[in-house]
């Protein structure tokens, strides 16, 4: 999303590691709190999605940004992405973090002279294929095989600015949002060819539609569980809002309606954040990072609380059986469990 290496691999090709990172000779690692935060309840309501004895704990950190969780339920694990280094990581209970990917969003041979080269959100597909956003390399690319496919790079002949966050329906279509923080200079960037941010669907043929491109920085994307809305976050400070989008039955998109402005919140902690990734559980309720942590809406976007980080926490995604939250927190991996269930458990 918007922030602040390693050699890139020749082609599209990936490095996959099977066991966790070595320590450093002749360094310590550093020793990480157990847990942070502390739960925000504003309505009784919460109690429902979020025990009352639920506690952040910290799993993993040393990284540079991470973003992008989605579980792995063939492998038992969870991804993510560390932007800045271009790669995927994993992490188990078992094995604890490996290096799973790399590269991740850019595979170019040349230097890469912006900060987030790599991959940012991740979704697998209906055959398990990982998904990606691609900052680098500006596109929606497949994994298979080993190697990068890529699903979509272009709207009207322009390529894309940096393809940020994505969530895939029923049917196949992937909504996709496209600001420019994947561009060495973002909006001002000699290399941006369309000029505007926009919300896209991909279909399952490849037809690439622009759904809107009224949002100043379209970021976070999620699907209501009846799939007849679509929610988008803003990550522009002077318009910190999530809007929902009614879906009509041609997959079109109607008026959006304002769910949420947390304008005021990131005017008052500038440096803790902004709306950015989010996901729905399977009642409806929409957990949304933005403001040290994540704020959890009710279908309706009545704010019922914030899991609170005290730290700028890029995106969120269950895990486990469905009811571990997993936070990518600045420079760490946090949880929290719930009581509720993440969409698709």
């Amino acid at each position: 999303m918007f922030r602040s290496l390693a050699a890139v691999a020749a082609a599209a090709l990936v490095a996959v590691a099977v066991g966790p990172r070595p320590p450093r000779a002749g360094a310590e690692e550093p020793k990480l709190p157990m847990t942070l935060g502390s739960i925000d309840r504003r309505d009784a309501k919460l109690d429902a999605l979020i025990p009352k004895d639920a506690r952040i704990e910290v799993l993993a950190g040393g990284f540079k940004w991470t973003e992008g969780p989605v579980w792995d339920k063939k492998g038992n694990a969870l991804l993510f992405t560390d932007i800045p280094n271009n790669r995927v990581v994993k992490w188990s209970a078992k094995d604890g973090v490996s290096d799973f990917l790399k590269p991740s969003g850019y595979t170019g041979k040349a230097e890469f002279k912006g900060q987030e080269p790599g991959a940012n959100g991740l979704a697998f597909d209906r055959d398990g294929h990982l998904i990606l956003c691609q900052h680098g390399d500006r596109r929606i690319a497949r994994l298979k095989d080993g190697k990068f496919e890529t699903l979509a790079d272009k709207y009207m002949g322009k390529r894309f600015n940096s393809p940020n966050d994505l969530v895939l329906a029923k049917n196949g279509d992937i909504y996709f949002t496209d600001p420019p923080y994947g561009l060495p200079e973002q909006v001002k960037d000699p290399a941006k060819e369309l000029d505007f941010q926009g919300v896209y669907r991909l279909s399952p043929k490849g037809e690439v539609t622009l759904l809107t491109k009224e949002m100043t920085r379209p970021n976070g994307v999620a699907l209501a569980p009846d799939e007849k809305t679509l929610y988008v976050a803003n990550s522009d400070p002077d318009k910190a809002v999530w809007m929902a989008f009614p879906i009509g039955a041609d997959g079109a998109l109607g008026k959006g309606k304002l769910l949420y402005d947390a304008t005021a919140d990131v005017k008052a902690a500038p440096n803790k954040g902004l709306p950015d990734g989010l996901k729905v559980d399977a009642k409806g309720n929409i957990f949304a990072t933005a403001v040290n942590g994540v704020y959890v809406f009710s279908p309706e976007g009545t704010l019922l609380g914030r899991i609170v980080t005290n730290d700028k926490t890029a995106n969120c995604g269950w895990g486990d059986d469905g009811t571990v939250l997993y936070l990518a927190t600045n420079d760490k991996l946090t949880r929290v469990k719930t009581t509720t269930k993440g969409l698709g458990w």
